[in-house]
């Protein structure tokens, strides 16, 4: 009897450990809307989630289990994507039109998705309808877990900045004009936190506060800079960086940086500016930074921009390193993977353009431009619907401009070289989903077979989205280990719309859930998939 009493006892107690080992989950209701605000002095139509804007951050943990249900109460369908979240094994809930139905007028989807081994600054916004022009974005703040040590002392607070560029012009006539086949016009302002001014970040003299910036904005590069205050790198985008100082921080458009500031100058007021880059057309928005208890209001010229462009932003872009001896989302250090190792399974050039198609302006990828299909990608892949999507012709590329559903073959554990080629004078931005990947090179061109020996394969800086800029060409390093199928896109929002993006579907012979989570019950089905019944794959 003692003894059955004991192995009781014993099934509770590691019944008990089970329980308490599993990540917690967190639970969300976001209820998006129209509303009136005047960000930059004009009242206009915005897209508020839960009546915020910018919405609400999620402040979360590693591996932290998030269910958010998101409730439409727009007049058009909408979804939301989480820039830089990998979405392990998990494509389902990536939020892009290549994965998901839109949620409907009127409805509701819940996303169900993991912070699987990340740390780090992302963001969220809307991937339809050119909603992100109103509104309906936030940040994602992903914190390390207690046990797992961060590589510098725990600053006093954080705080969240969200810049980018702004239009006056609602959504839906920006939409309307790009549809007509005209190119975008100038953005009228520079945003932060919603804001153009009246805003400000407070602290203690003497302390240290976390400054979390991400360029949430459509088109337009940024240079940030607080008046006489040093910033202190410490994280891009998931990566812990050899923890440099910097008076000023270019961010382009998708990107995360992480910085702290020691408040170490005489109480009072300072200038917070961020100002575009590499646009036709300056704008400047500004804040504050106030020490508490301080009477000297805000004083001085604001801090101005680097003269250079190009050349000073790509030298500062090297600066951006790796810190091989600290961990990040677990306790290995990020320098025990030796990327420059490994051999390059294949080499994939993608250059953009801008050209002509039927009289209309549009964007392209190997001459490529991508309209989407009524049927999701993955649902098709998914349900083995046919003439949804076509593969293997991004990856040749074509000398006359084309539209199409383009896909491009990817292998579970290949380990692929990227060169981004931008023969425009305009800056670009590019983002990958479900990865992240090293940025090995930046050059101008022309890019040839001999610049990899220019390569860093020691300690390059891993990120989501990477700048390529104006005649000039940037290589990134990627390990394929997520299956799925994947958006590569331009993080100019109105250049993706038009269609500089594609999908990379990574895929393996031997399907497993230990490679990739079955199709959510609650996925939302339409096109050619409306009216299929789900069945769960088998184990």
């Amino acid at each position: 009897m003692m003894r059955g009493l004991q192995l009781i006892q014993l099934i509770l107690v590691c019944l008990s450990i089970f329980v308490k080992a599993e990540d917690p989950y967190k639970f969300f209701t976001w209820t998006v809307t129209y509303g009136k605000l005047a960000p930059l002095g004009v009242s206009q139509q915005v897209i508020l989630i839960n009546g915020q804007f910018p919405g609400p951050t999620l402040d979360v943990v590693t591996n932290d289990n998030l269910i958010i249900n998101v409730i439409n109460k727009l007049d058009e369908p909408f979804l939301l994507t989480w820039n830089g979240i990998k979405q392990r094994k998990n494509s389902w809930q990536d939020g892009v039109l290549g994965t998901n139905c839109p949620i409907l007028p009127k409805s509701n989807y819940t996303y169900k998705m993991q912070t699987k081994d990340q740390i780090g600054t992302y963001s969220y916004f809307p991937s339809t309808a050119f909603h992100k022009a109103a509104g309906g974005f936030g940040g994602i703040n992903v914190y390390a877990r207690p046990r797992i040590p961060v590589p510098y002392a725990l600053p006093t607070a954080d705080f969240t900045l969200l810049i980018g560029d702004w239009y006056r012009t609602n959504h839906k006539v920006l939409r309307k004009w790009m549809d007509s086949g005209k190119a975008l016009a100038s953005p009228d302002g520079l945003l932060l936190n919603g804001r153009q001014t009246n805003s400000f970040f407070s602290g203690d003299r003497g302390k240290t506060y976390m400054f979390r910036i991400t360029n949430i904005g459509l088109s337009t590069s940024i240079n940030f800079r607080i008046q006489s205050h040093k910033m202190k790198l410490v994280e891009c985008e998931g990566a812990h960086t050899i923890q440099s100082f910097y008076d000023s921080l270019d961010i382009h458009v998708g990107q995360s940086v992480s910085v702290l500031v020691t408040f170490d100058q005489p109480p009072k007021d300072y200038h917070i500016v961020a100002s575009t880059r590499f646009a036709p057309v300056n704008f400047t928005t500004t804040s504050v930074l106030r020490y508490k208890n301080s009477k000297p209001g805000v004083s001085g010229p604001l801090p101005r921009a680097p003269a250079l462009l190009t050349h000073w932003s790509m030298k500062q872009a090297r600066t951006f390193r790796r810190n091989l001896t600290a961990n990040a989302a677990r306790p290995n250090p990020q320098g025990s993977y030796h990327y420059g190792q490994i051999k390059i399974s294949r080499r994939i050039i993608l250059s953009n353009s801008a050209p002509m198609i039927n009289r209309k302006q549009r964007y392209a990828v190997n001459g490529f431009s991508y309209i989407n299909p009524q049927t999701p990608l993955k649902l098709a892949d998914y349900f083995n619907i046919t003439g949804v999507f076509t593969t293997g012709a991004i990856e040749k590329g074509t000398k006359r401009p084309t539209l199409a559903t383009s896909v491009l073959k990817g292998s579970l554990h290949e380990f692929v070289e990227i060169v981004f080629q931008n023969n425009e004078n305009e800056i670009q931005s590019w983002h990958v989903d479900g990865s992240d990947y090293w940025v090995v090179g930046f050059g101008t061109m022309p890019w040839n077979a001999g610049k990899p020996k220019t390569y860093n394969l020691v300690d390059a800086v891993t990120r989501h989205t990477v700048q390529v800029y104006p005649k000039s060409w940037t290589a990134i390093l990627m390990s394929v280990e997520n299956q799925g199928m994947w958006n590569i896109r331009s993080a100019n929002w109105a250049r993706q719309y038009l269609g500089q993006q594609f999908y990379f579907r990574v895929w393996t012979e031997v399907q497993s859930f230990r490679n990739e989570y079955d199709i959510p019950q609650n996925a939302l089905l339409c096109g050619k998939a409306a009216g299929r019944k789900i069945k769960p794959r088998q184990a």
